[in-house]
């Protein structure tokens, strides 16, 4: 009973914020996003009958507190899903450095989701085993079906579940990512997202953006499709700034981005759109024939750049990448 997955994170294109249910992790919108390669996280399990007690590594650390209640969450469910009782190891690896605002926690829990449910013998389409890995996080769910899908908000797995968008909007899309290395708070943040002024706001206008954000990507319109997640970027800032704890994200750094990437736009004429999920790093969404010149712009400002690709649905790996 083990299995060996490998998932690539998430950039938010139209974001979450806040939860409806905290422990089923149920957003109170929907949202869409697009998985970044090669970017990964490969995650090893075994359902082990002669162990007594579960164990949980990441990046060779063992996980403790939150991060192991976590992770508890999903493994409690799979094991309610499967009928066992089966202590688990899990071990798991990043490619990538996590909790610096590029969605190491979606490519965990997704990782996470495939690597339980085949090693507990589920056989579970891609939407089933994404509202296994919601819960653990909501962006997860998304990892999960890959490239560009959409989390559909409701009250239980039949509805709040993860599918796929097909798009021509894949092959010729590139991602520089710039590194902010900061700290951040996405679960606080999460809590008093309602407690926004602005939260009712942002819900008046997201169901708009999910509507256009997919007719975009239906159209293959690079520079709709970007644009509006550019807006949406900005939008989630003013929500979060404005909850009870004042959350802001971004430094310096991350506005010279900002600023880099409209320079382009307006100067260069480069299609040039940044994006940030929770955190201060950023991605800049662009082309393949532009990627150099914007990894230049970006890497300018001070920031260790990668440039990523769109990245396809978590899957089983074969016995040979197993982590032990």
């Amino acid at each position: 009973m083990k299995a060996t997955a490998r998932a690539h994170p998430i950039q938010g294109l139209v974001k979450y914020h806040g939860m409806r249910d905290p422990e089923l992790r149920l957003p109170y919108h929907d949202s869409i996003s697009v998985c970044t390669a090669p970017s990964n996280t490969t995650t090893t399990v075994e359902f082990r009958s002669d162990a007594r007690e579960d164990s949980y590594v990441v990046d060779g650390e063992k996980v403790t507190g939150r991060g192991a209640e976590r992770i508890a969450a999903v493994v409690e469910h799979v094991r309610d899903l499967a009928g066992i009782d089966h202590a688990v190891r899990f071990e798991s690896e990043n490619s990538f450095q996590s909790n610096v605002g590029f969605g190491s926690s979606s490519s965990g829990f997704a990782a996470a989701a495939m690597a339980l449910t085949a090693a507990a013998g589920l056989d579970l389409t891609r939407p089933e085993i994404s509202t296994v890995a919601r819960r653990g996080s909501s962006s997860a769910a998304r990892a999960v079906t890959g490239a560009y899908s959409h989390l559909y908000a409701g009250l239980n797995d039949h509805d709040c579940r993860s599918e796929r968008i097909e798009t021509d909007l894949e092959d010729d899309v590139r991602i520089v990512a710039g590194l902010v290395p900061a700290y951040k708070e996405t679960e606080q943040a999460h809590a008093e997202a309602a407690d926004s002024h602005m939260f009712q706001a942002r819900m008046a206008h997201v169901h708009g953006q999910i509507a256009e954000m997919r007719d975009a990507l239906r159209a293959a319109d690079f520079d709709r499709a970007f644009e509006l997640a550019e807006h949406d970027s900005l939008s989630l800032a003013a929500t979060t700034m404005t909850g009870p704890a004042g959350w802001v994200y971004w430094q310096p750094r991350t506005l010279a981005i900002f600023n880099a990437v409209r320079d382009l736009r307006s100067e260069r004429d480069v299609p040039a759109y940044f994006s940030t999920d929770t955190g201060a790093s950023v991605y800049v969404n662009t082309t393949a024939d532009y990627a150099d010149e914007v990894e230049a712009a970006v890497a300018d400002c001070g920031v260790e750049t990668e440039v990523w690709g769109v990245g396809g649905p978590a899957e089983i790996l074969d016995e040979s990448a197993a982590l032990f």
